[in-house]
């Protein structure tokens, strides 16, 4: 299948500045043909893909069957995601017509583990209300009595990469690592001395847990009313995984009766029509969203977790040479399959 670089026309949907920049860099060195989308790819906009070979989607485009069809209609051999996440592909869709699906496993875990370790010292030291109180003369300090995280359980949920990272840096704060997953990294975890205990457990014991594990049928809502009632009533969480893996539902109703001490979100899981767009000037109708944004003891963050340089050039030189390997005729190393 070895075609030429400048064969290769590429459709990439949701660009925004930041993506435009890394990519037209990192295409320096592979001479595609890219055309920038600023729209999502989704049922209405797939129709846009004719006479692209190739297709660059991300975390918040629809990949259903709807859309594989016409995308297969329209000749499209290749999906390349620029993330690490696919729960938006339908795979058996994908599978029965023929397109093959790749991502970027890892791009910079040091991005997003720093980025949960930032969210957890904003909600614990109420940094947001701090800046905004001295941003308009306000230099009181009621009300921003914080907690020392040294001496605390930090719970990590998750310990591929990332949150092997957001362990050992928990860990340099002086805080006492316990860790899930149903995969465990026993070696890992004896070397560092962190140790692994049953789920709840996990919940009962933590006083911070960050969720960094991939959203699946297991782990959908593994943050729900049971676990949110074992939590201690001071007990944060930090989620820059899957907006799915809590039951945002129930997180407002734990937070309204203040069951736990807090949560700060680099997710949501219905995200998809607010995230990376701007809506200052209109009514967020996302009840559940607007309700979380009101708590003094919740900070989101709007899916940017990944956005270092550092990790928009791995994700660009990652995509980018998925996409070569298929054309080479390469063993595809960042494939997804059902």
């Amino acid at each position: 299948m070895q075609i030429k670089p400048e064969q290769v026309n590429i459709a990439f949907y949701d660009a925004k500045t930041y993506d435009r920049d890394a990519f037209t860099e990192a295409n320096r060195s592979f001479l595609y043909n890219i055309d920038f989308f600023d729209f999502h790819l989704n049922a209405k906009t797939a129709f846009s893909a004719k006479g692209y070979k190739v297709v660059c989607a991300f975390v918040n485009d629809v990949i259903n069957g709807a859309v594989i069809k016409t995308l297969k209609e329209c000749g499209v051999e290749l999906i390349a995601m620029r993330c690490a996440g696919y729960n938006n592909v339908d795979l058996n869709a994908a599978k029965e017509a023929g397109i093959k699906i790749v991502r970027v496993p890892a791009y910079s875990p040091h991005s997003v583990a720093e980025h949960a370790v930032g969210l957890l010292m904003a909600v614990t030291r109420r940094l947001p209300q701090a800046y905004l109180r001295t941003k308009t003369g306000n230099f009181t300090l009621d009300g921003l009595t914080g907690r020392d995280l040294f001496g605390l359980t930090a719970g990590i949920l998750g310990t591929g990469k990332i949150g092997r990272i957001m362990a050992e840096l928990l860990a340099g704060f002086g805080m006492n690592i316990v860790l899930y997953d149903a995969y465990p990294d026993k070696k890992w975890a004896e070397e560092k001395k962190f140790k692994y205990v049953p789920l709840e457990e996990f919940f009962k014991i933590c006083d911070v847990i960050s969720l960094h594990c991939p959203l699946t049928e297991t782990t959908k809502h593994i943050v729900n009313k049971q676990s949110l009632a074992l939590m201690k009533k001071d007990a944060v969480i930090i989620n820059t995984g899957r907006g799915a893996l809590i039951d945002t539902h129930a997180l407002v109703q734990a937070l309204k009766r203040q069951e736990i001490g807090g949560a700060a979100l680099d997710v949501y899981e219905e995200e998809s029509q607010y995230f990376f767009t701007d809506w200052s000037a209109n009514v967020i109708r996302d009840d559940v969203l607007a309700r979380l944004l009101t708590f003094p003891n919740v900070f989101i963050t709007s899916h940017q977790a990944f956005l270092t340089t550092n990790a928009l050039s791995n994700i660009a030189d990652v995509t980018l040479g998925n996409i070569r390997d298929f054309y080479s005729g390469n063993k595809l190393e960042n494939e997804v399959s059902n």
